[in-house]
């Protein structure tokens, strides 16, 4: 029974490493995704961080991506930027697989 007990602990393990990394990408992802979009609607300076920082929040509103992509979407057209929700879906996939090569990197 010890083996048995032993990959049991190992699996439970590695299930709590992957979503503690699934958390951190997905937390790197919102934050350059605020950055992409703070560029967009011409934000500067500390306005940028600010804006990637409610992103991120703006994520802790329900599980999923569709809480980040209304909050992105509504805000592109309160401020008047043309981003179709192809374009942005597309730059949030784009940024996760970012997000996830830089959270792997620091594990190294």
């Amino acid at each position: 029974m010890t083996s048995f007990d032993d990959r049991e602990k190992a699996y439970e393990k590695k299930f709590a490493h992957d979503a503690e990394l699934k958390f951190k990408a997905s937390a790197r992802r919102n934050k350059l995704l605020g950055v992409w979009a703070a560029e967009k609607m011409g934000l500067t300076g500390d306005e940028v961080e600010k804006y990637a920082k409610s992103v991120v929040l703006a994520d802790l509103e329900e599980p999923g991506d569709e809480d980040v992509f209304r909050k992105i979407s509504g805000d592109f057209g309160d401020a008047g930027v043309d981003q179709s929700e192809h374009q942005i879906r597309r730059t949030m996939d784009e940024l996760m697989d970012k997000a996830v090569g830089q959270v792997e990197g620091e594990r190294d």
